[in-house]
């Protein structure tokens, strides 16, 4: 049995995220468990290096997690050969120019998304990975969380007959800062620090669609800010610039059409923060993060709209939950295995830096709608 080492320089991981889903429950649970096995029984085993700009927390996390390696020297971990993937979750508007500097060095580049700014910068990113001949990913966690894996199977049975839309609730409550504490960053807050929920949201609404119903061809999209005024980490009351709730339709290849609530405003009456709605012409399912219910067209009751008596029917009762039948990991964690063996074996990993991109553009063409107020159509991307 061959070990292969490989190196990861992991940006940007002092924040919620990066701590928990990509250090802690990937990176540093893939190590727990002795590596990613390969087919002819050989291993690769990550050895991450945290990378940043604030000392103090570098260590601090580092000695918490038992990580031996970090530094606030990003040029000198590029420089090193022994690292050979580069990974980034800082924020949005440093991410660009990191995943620059490491296509420049030679590493193979994993991100989180959205991969830049602006399309331009996304592909952009693309083509010099390309150019330089490096393997690249993206995350696309919610493609792996249970809930979706279930929908998926349901999509690839035929269960839906014919798919006519979908709708898409995600969203909770942020508190403003002011009398209890937000549960996010104030920069998603703030327009000129890459903030807003369509930036942020877009980018998981395109691959979700893409990769379970069909291509996005075009989207509608209104979007608002709320609350126009929050407190910061530090208690100062700042100005929100950027957007914190969006109401969009998209038109799939299809025909089907999908509508998506995105809001930081909103409080949850639904089984889950996330919850994906699809009807079909044979039957209908709603997923969330973890579980996922279907009704079939012979199981589905004939309710009469009838306002003057009490409602017969016990609607949520009617439906029946789709059977684990399998263990399901963490999803960063699946899709970090995938691409560890992308990089060391080539086996196949199709969401690069170009997939990152077409998150990217819905999200521009998502703010050019609001801000026309009509309907944009999503060209095919290329290189």
């Amino acid at each position: 049995m061959t070990v292969h080492n490989i190196g990861i320089i992991m940006n940007g991981v002092t924040g919620r995220m990066g701590t928990n889903q990509h250090l802690i429950r990937s990176i540093l649970a893939i190590r727990k468990q002795g590596g990613v096995a390969l087919p002819n029984g050989d291993v690769i085993m990550p050895d991450p290096i945290l990378v940043g700009r604030q000392e103090s927390k570098l260590q601090s996390l580092a000695e918490t997690h038992g990580v031996e390696r970090w530094s606030t020297d990003l040029e000198a971990c590029l420089a090193d050969p022994y690292n050979e993937i580069y990974f980034d979750s800082q924020t949005t508007v440093r991410r660009a120019e990191s995943v620059k500097q490491a296509i420049a060095a030679g590493k193979h580049i994993y991100c989180e998304k959205p991969t830049a700014v602006d399309l331009d910068g996304s592909l952009e990113l693309a083509k010099l990975a390309r150019q330089a001949g490096v393997k690249n990913g993206v995350v696309q966690d919610k493609l792996f969380l249970p809930g979706m894996l279930k929908l998926k199977r349901l999509v690839d049975s035929g269960f839906f007959g014919r798919i006519l839309s979908v709708r898409m609730e995600f969203g909770y409550w942020v508190f403003e800062g002011d009398w209890q504490p937000g549960q996010r960053p104030s920069w998603n807050y703030r327009k000129e620090d890459g903030g807003g929920i369509i930036v942020d949201m877009f980018a998981h609404w395109r691959y979700v669609l893409d990769n379970l119903f069909g291509e996005v061809k075009a989207v509608s999209c209104l979007a608002a800010t709320h609350i126009p005024n929050r407190v910061d980490e530090q208690g100062r009351p700042y100005a929100c610039t950027a957007d914190d709730a969006a109401y969009a339709t998209f038109e799939l290849e299809g025909g089907i059409i999908v509508q998506a609530n995105s809001s930081w405003t909103v409080r949850v009456d639904r089984d889950d923060l996330l919850t994906v709605t699809v009807d079909g012409t044979e039957g209908s399912a709603v997923a969330g993060l973890r579980d996922c219910k279907v009704q079939h067209r012979v199981n589905t009751p004939k309710p009469v709209w009838n306002p003057d008596i009490p409602n017969p029917f016990k609607f949520r009762e009617q439906w029946v939950p789709v059977p684990e039948n399998q263990t399901y990991d963490n999803a960063f964690k699946v899709q970090w295995e995938m691409f560890l063996k992308h990089v060391v074996v080539d086996a196949p990993f199709p969401w690069d830096l170009l997939e990152g991109a077409k998150g990217t553009q819905l999200a521009d063409l998502g703010l050019q709608s609001w801000r026309e107020r009509r309907w944009i159509d999503v060209p095919k991307l290329g290189l």
